[in-house]
């Protein structure tokens, strides 16, 4: 049975930051950005917001029908940032003012993200899939991303992500998606893999 998807658009936002927020609660990274079950129920969704606020304006984000799942997605240039410094880059700065100004994590884990991703290639680039938790495993990310993948195949265009579990970083790699040099180490936390997808030839 197919899952229906369309295109979100400013009026679901609220929608969006509750799904992001679920789906990601026990995520190693935003555990690892929001320490503590307490403090992440009453902020973590902040992060969220940011984020969604960002892709809506920049990118595409792409919803399930139902809901239950959408994806975040931005098409990145071949050199997105001219010949400045990616470390120099205020958005991370901007963030952590705007989601929880005493956490450095939230600035952190933009920098830390933003230094390893790839130049030099147009490419389109999952920000993050969230699935709400009582639909996971039922193989609606795979949905959700499949006809992106599907377009980047036609147009021989690279997709590249970061994976925040060994859980994702598996889905991903039936998706054909190849580790993008070493793991990132966040300080005293988790991985995260940056994975880098070829398109497919017919």
């Amino acid at each position: 049975m197919g899952v229906a998807i369309r295109t979100a658009g400013d009026g679901d936002r609220e929608l969006l930051v509750r799904l992001l927020d679920e789906a990601f609660q026990d995520d190693p990274v935003s555990g690892w950005v929001f320490p503590g079950v307490e403090y992440r129920r009453t902020t973590h969704h902040r992060l969220m917001g940011a984020f969604t606020d960002i892709v809506l304006a920049a990118g595409r984000i792409d919803v399930t029908g139902d809901g239950s799942a959408c994806a975040l997605w931005t098409s990145m240039p071949a050199d997105d940032h001219g010949d400045g410094d990616r470390a120099d880059d205020e958005g991370p700065a901007q963030v952590r003012q705007a989601v929880d100004p005493e956490n450095e994590r939230v600035e952190m884990i933009g920098r830390l993200t933003a230094g390893v991703h790839p130049t030099g290639r147009a490419h389109e680039y999952l920000w993050m899939i969230g699935v709400t938790p009582g639909r996971q495993g039922e193989g609606l990310g795979t949905a959700l991303i499949g006809p992106v993948l599907d377009r980047c195949d036609r147009e021989g265009r690279p997709a590249y992500l970061e994976a925040s579990s060994a859980r994702s970083r598996l889905l991903y790699e039936r998706l054909g998606f190849a580790p993008a040099g070493e793991p990132l180490s966040l300080p005293d936390g988790p991985h995260m893999w940056p994975m880098w997808r070829e398109p497919r030839t017919p």
